[in-house]
């Protein structure tokens, strides 16, 4: 394959010639045109993966990888003057996820594709995404995150569907992105959009008219559900992404000879928490209309749909009052009544029923009911889900119940973010680990090689400077290559416990002006976007940022601490932090992580986790060993234990351990008064005080300990490097591609 010529004439001029803008569009039209080389119809049942959330990244590079031709065209463009990482800046990041539940799904579908299974994404079109984050007055603020251009990843196709709410119908348009595997074929992410949408109607930062459904439809992730008309409007978004899946499933079904009665054998639909929910009743819905019997449709759907749950918070197991129901798809409520019904005729146990007194739809129970598996994404989150939160459930399906341990796409996260540490992987046990993740095992045998530890040592310095240069490039912010990088990154959320973390940089503050001063300078760095009604986690932000201020222009203290908050920190910043990370904070409230992914992308990356037992931070304790990571605070147990005897007071911490009453005590002092908003510090200081819902206080000094001890080991860098490889080593467990094979051959069964 001539990749020059190729590229010249996608490029309609010599390499050289081009603008870093005109190569992307070049790239990006030869990928898709080799992409589309390897789409297969083969296999009879295909795997449909419905979620609200696909944070995809960038894809240049990720594809050009997959495709197998990452350093072939790095060559090309390097032999013509050109740059690729710069030809990549170029590219904007899709705005369609959030978190780790998006991250997951778009590393899901990666590692589909690498295997080679007949498995598409459904989701929505997001023109604006989440939101842009931006800082000013050390506050977050929201702006619209515009991603979509005329030439784009995007593929438009003639797929169209009239999808018809209570008070309106709207015509839908589906696009498609290919989706590549490594060494594998190409599979499809489908988004549908509304033909009607309207980017004009949104005003002053990310404000709209939510009534205006028909042109604000596709326009944001998750809006504002403060009020009911934002309430109303998820609901509109949820049944649109549904109808348009449910329909697109069996048209394609039906092509390939499906008789409907035979759905299951044609079709696996995996429905990626609540939000695609109403994808049961509306598929019932549909297969009445064929003129299916009510019990042999639910019958036909209940072996189709299987369910994953990712969270334990009661507040994100979404319920919908039935009077919105009504307005929003009356056509719906008939079916869910006669769902529940059915379940309160099986059981006598109010607990368990779909729509409660209250008069709410509880969208995850009609997921365990007629789903035919429901699974966790950590030993520990399924454990509690069994013991707890869903044992009524777990009672009465025990069968229906499994683990899928998370996983993520390594190859993005080591071999685009960390080419020096995959070179180096490379040199010692070969390209192997590139397609079989369980192969980085054999890095175990260096651990002692104090080449190869000293060779790590120094990828680790390469890429912390690479970070300082980065965040410098793109955010004006300065920081110190040779201090310790002590990385949070992940949703602003009190569970994820942030503040934590900040109150432990206010002691540390606090340490040094007393003249404690670290060996080595510790630079504390945050990423994350807080939900715009989330009102404590906009406080946290706050704080964040006012100590940003006040430490980093402290001259007593900026040589030994700094702080630093990434704004808008996305797929994109993660690949430059990630691989930089020193200590990788994984320290959310026991019991209340379902997973984390982050977690596992630092571990890959050398870092070493300071972290609670929660999620899959149980997991990679048990694989790296009590010396390889730093655990601290109370148990899962203990924390639900808390909860169920309402035992804990979190003005009793606060009145007897003077530290702790120090701290909490800085964050309304005249110093941070005098930058910041004296609104949002008491606020977040009476939180922590009088409510502290994740239970921030009984954990501080315990993390403290914990966090010092690690700085300390941190000093004796032979033994540093040998827990970064240990922690490398045994990252394999965590790739995207073990989960999916599971889920395959567990769940799915495609192609048995």
């Amino acid at each position: 394959m001539n990749l020059t010529k190729i590229l010249k004439t996608a490029c309609g001029k010599e390499i050289s010639d081009c603008t870093n803008e005109e190569l992307y569009f070049g790239l990006l039209a030869m990928v898709q045109k080799m992409a589309k080389e390897k789409e297969s119809n083969a296999g009879k049942k295909k795997l449909y993966y419905i979620s609200a959330e696909f944070l995809i990244g960038k894809l240049l590079s990720n594809n050009l990888i997959n495709l197998g031709i990452y350093d072939d065209v790095k060559k090309v463009l390097e032999e013509n003057g050109k740059n690729l990482s710069q030809v990549e800046e170029t590219e904007p990041e899709p705005s369609l996820g959030n978190g780790g539940l998006g991250r997951l799904a778009a590393c899901f579908l990666d590692s589909i594709a690498t295997l080679n299974l007949p498995g598409d994404g459904i989701g929505l079109n997001y023109h604006y995404g989440l939101f842009q984050q931006v800082f000013k007055n050390h506050l977050q603020t929201e702006e619209p995150n515009p991603w979509i251009e005329n030439q784009s990843w995007l593929t438009k196709t003639d797929k169209t569907y009239e999808i018809t709410f209570g008070n309106l119908t709207v015509t839908s348009r589906l696009y498609d992105i290919a989706v590549t595997g490594y060494e594998g074929r190409t599979n499809k992410l489908h988004l549908f959009d509304v033909e009607s949408v309207d980017e004009s109607i949104v005003t002053e930062g990310i404000q709209f008219d939510k009534h205006d459904v028909a042109r604000n439809l596709t326009l944001f992730l998750y809006p504002d559900d403060g009020d009911e008309a934002g309430q109303l409007l998820r609901i509109y978004q949820q049944y649109f992404m549904v109808s348009n899946a449910a329909r697109l499933i069996l048209d394609e079904c039906e092509a390939k000879g499906c008789k409907l009665y035979d759905l299951p054998d044609y079709a696996v639909i995996q429905i990626n928490d609540t939000h695609p929910t109403m994808v049961i009743p509306e598929l019932i819905r549909l297969l009445l209309q064929r003129g299916i019997s009510m019990d042999e449709a639910i019958d036909i759907v209940s072996r189709t749909c299987a369910y994953t749950n990712h969270t334990i918070l009661a507040e994100a197991l979404e319920k919908w009052p039935v009077h919105f129901l009504k307005k929003v798809v009356p056509q719906l409520m008939p079916i869910i009544e006669v769902l529940d019904d059915k379940v309160r005729r099986r059981y006598n146990d109010e607990s368990v029923a779909i729509i409660d007194r209250d008069d709410r739809v509880h969208m995850a129970h009609i997921d365990i009911h007629y789903g035919f598996s429901v699974n966790g994404v950590a030993a520990l989150h399924t454990d509690i889900l069994k013991d707890n939160e869903l044992q009524n459930f777990y009672r009465i399906y025990p069968e229906k119940f499994n683990n899928k341990t998370n996983g993520i796409t390594f190859r993005r996260w080591l071999l685009h973010s960390n080419p020096k540490l995959t070179e180096l992987i490379s040199s010692l046990i070969g390209h192997g680990f590139k397609k079989n993740a369980d192969e980085l095992e054999k890095l175990a045998a260096f651990t002692d090689n104090e080449t190869v530890l000293n060779q790590l040592l120094a990828i680790k310095q390469d890429n912390k400077k690479a970070l300082k240069d980065y965040l410098l490039h793109t955010q004006g912010l300065e920081i110190n290559e040779n201090s310790i990088f002590d990385i949070q990154v992940k949703r602003l959320h009190e569970y994820k416990r942030q503040q934590m973390n900040a109150l432990y940089l206010i002691d540390k503050y606090l340490e040094i002006k007393a003249g404690n001063k670290p060996t080595t300078p510790v630079t504390a760095i945050f990423g994350a976007k807080a939900a715009p009604a989330y009102v404590i986690a906009q406080d946290i932000i706050h704080l964040i940022l006012c100590l940003q201020d006040v430490i980093n222009h402290d001259p007593e203290v900026s040589p030994y601490l700094k702080v630093v908050m990434v704004e808008n920190y996305n797929v994109t910043n993660a690949e430059h932090l990630i691989p930089a990370c020193d200590i990788s904070e994984q320290i959310s409230l026991a019991s209340k992580e379902a997973s984390g992914t982050s977690n596992m992308k630092f571990m890959l990356n050398g870092a070493v986790t300071l972290g609670t037992e929660d999620g899959a931070n149980v997991e990679i304790h048990e694989l790296v060993g009590d010396e390889n990571i730093y655990v601290f605070g109370e148990s899962s147990d203990a924390v639900i234990a808390h909860y169920a005897n309402s035992d804990y007071c979190a003005r009793n911490y606060y009145e007897k351990d003077p530290a702790i009453r120090r701290a909490i005590d800085f964050i309304t002092s005249d110093t941070l008064l005098k930058i910041g908003s004296r609104e949002h510090l008491e606020r977040l200081k009476n939180e922590l005080i009088n409510k502290d819902w994740f239970m921030t206080l009984p954990d501080f000094q315990a993390y403290k300990a914990k966090k010092e001890e690690a700085l300390r080991d941190y000093e004796d860098r032979m033994a540093w490097a040998k827990k970064m490889l240990i922690n490398i080593s045994k990252a394999g467990y965590f790739s995207s591609d073990r989960t999916i094979e599971q889920y395959n051959n567990e769940i799915w069964k495609l192609g048995q």
